[in-house]
């Protein structure tokens, strides 16, 4: 009974879940195709919404494009209308130019109307002019030519005397006004230029610090007094003034290699001929320097630029060049400051006449170095350097007595009056350097002859040769050779000692 009911519970269990299933499927079926149809729905909608702004979008197309094809007609309109605005105008235009043009051919023919009855009277007088001139010569039996001539004639016989008297006061007159005036600018420039011109000397001191100094500049059987006269070709005077020793040479450049070799033997202390030789080769080197720092100062201080460095060296140069007992350094900006001053009152160009001012002894730098006179060699110079043909010109004819230049004659005229200055220049001086170079080149003139010093005031020459080249016998000769050139050739007084000195130097090195 129990096994039964339970089959049977198990069978409407079975049942019930079947029916369940069932009755799940046709509901879920239901349910998915409620969900189908309302997605078909959507999609229905959606597709009708999208027609429906493309039919709104087509249309505002529609009402755009009608808007811009009625903006363009009228935009056409608009330029249809100045077109023919544009077109009416130049007509009206065209038609007044027609006017005007036949009005000008009207009044052209018209004047060539006039013209022609002008010429046609010009014509008649003419005529009526030569008919009275041919009858007034019949009638004066003169031609035209004649009594001109006999007119000219007699005017200037009657008006020579008047002429001559007239002519001599108007030259009277504009002579002394120029003189009047080129005294007033030449006045006014040396007011406004106040330089210095000291004159040069022909020794320098040189400070010590003790008397011994002195011993120890001499050396043992003066050696090193010996080897500092032979390097430099200057003399040293030491003699009774305390704590000065002088250097003397009638060569500034000489000098100055000297002094500056003496003050670093003092300030070293270790004097001796090899030392003596390295501070010498350091003085010429410390000189080269200052050489050209001064010829940058001189520029600047004139306000020169553009010029080459070598040139910038040999103006430095010139502040070792004396003429006259003149230093030419300053005398060249002297020369060129006046030079400028007087250019600015003429109203010439102040700069170049300043700058051919500076230039204009820049021979004497390397005069005595090379052949020539010092105005060809200094346009020589300049041309070289690349300077305008009108600085050439005053360096090669400020001496010239009538330059045809104006620039030349205004650095002629500075020259002059630089020169002139009260104490400026010294006759003797520049009578006693050029002894003394005449009295070294004729002495200099023997093959195997290194050096050539004239020392003592020109009453000693000391001929340094080459040991190679000369022996001792041959030095016996040179000097009797030289003494008898420098008599044959020299005018000087009292007697003038030849000293030959051959020296054999033989140096070693232990490494």
């Amino acid at each position: 009974m129990s096994t039964s009911l339970i089959t049977l519970a198990i069978s409407a269990l079975g049942g019930g879940i079947a029916i369940g299933i069932l009755l799940g499927y046709i509901l879920r079926k239901k349910l998915a195709q409620a969900q189908v149809n309302s997605a078909e729905a959507r999609m229905e909608k959606i597709i009708s919404e999208a027609k429906n702004k493309e039919q709104e979008l087509l249309l505002k197309a529609k009402e755009k494009a009608i808007k811009l094809i009625d903006d363009a007609k009228r935009e056409e309109e608009q330029r249809h209308r100045e077109l023919r605005q544009i077109q009416s105008r130049l007509e009206q235009r065209e038609s007044m130019f027609d006017q005007k043009l036949l009005e000008f051919e009207d009044r052209k023919t018209k004047l060539q109307k006039k013209v022609e009855e002008i010429q046609e009277i010009k014509t008649r007088i003419d005529n009526a002019h030569l008919s009275a001139m041919e009858k007034l010569q019949t009638v004066a039996g003169y031609t035209k030519e004649q009594a001109k001539e006999e007119l000219f004639k007699v005017v200037e016989e009657n008006s020579k005397e008047d002429l001559m008297v007239r002519l001599m006061k108007v030259e009277k007159m504009n002579s002394e006004t120029y003189e009047e005036k080129a005294r007033e600018i030449v006045l006014d420039a040396i007011q406004r230029c106040a330089t210095n011109h000291s004159s040069e000397t022909t020794s320098s001191s040189v400070a010590l610090p003790s008397e011994e100094m002195k011993g120890r500049i001499i050396g043992k059987d003066g050696r090193n007094i010996k080897t500092i006269e032979k390097l430099t070709g200057c003399e040293l005077i030491i003699d009774e003034t305390p704590d000065m020793i002088l250097v003397s040479s009638f060569s500034p450049i000489r000098r100055r290699v000297c002094a500056l070799a003496l003050e670093k033997l003092i300030k070293d202390g270790r004097i001796q001929p090899a030392r003596i030789e390295m501070f010498i080769e350091e003085a010429k080197k410390e000189l080269s320097l200052d050489i050209k720092k001064v010829g940058e100062e001189t520029l600047y201080q004139l306000g020169i630029t553009g010029i080459d460095p070598k040139l910038v060296s040999i103006v430095g140069r010139l502040k070792y060049r004396t003429s006259y007992g003149q230093n030419i350094l300053n005398h060249s900006m002297e020369v060129a400051y006046l030079s400028g001053l007087i250019a600015a009152e003429l109203g010439v160009d102040a700069a170049k006449a300043k700058k051919a001012g500076l230039f204009h002894d820049i021979g004497k730098a390397v005069d005595q170095e090379t052949q020539g006179s010092h105005p060809e060699i200094g346009a020589t110079i300049l041309k070289k350097f690349g300077l305008d043909a009108d600085m050439q010109d005053a360096a090669l004819n400020h001496h010239e007595d009538k330059p045809t230049l104006l620039i030349t004659q205004i650095v002629k005229a500075a020259d002059a009056i630089s020169g002139a200055r009260v104490g400026a220049r010294r006759d003797t001086y520049e009578q006693y350097v050029a002894r003394l170079e005449d009295l070294e080149k004729t002495a200099g003139n023997f093959p195997g002859i290194e050096k050539v010093y004239a020392i003592q005031a020109g009453r000693e020459v000391r001929v340094f040769v080459k040991p190679e080249a000369i022996d001792d016998y041959a030095a016996y000769n040179l000097a009797k050779d030289i003494a008898r050139k420098i008599e044959n050739e020299l005018q000087y007084p009292g007697e003038i000692k030849v000293a030959v000195i051959r020296e054999t130097r033989v140096i070693e090195y232990a490494r």
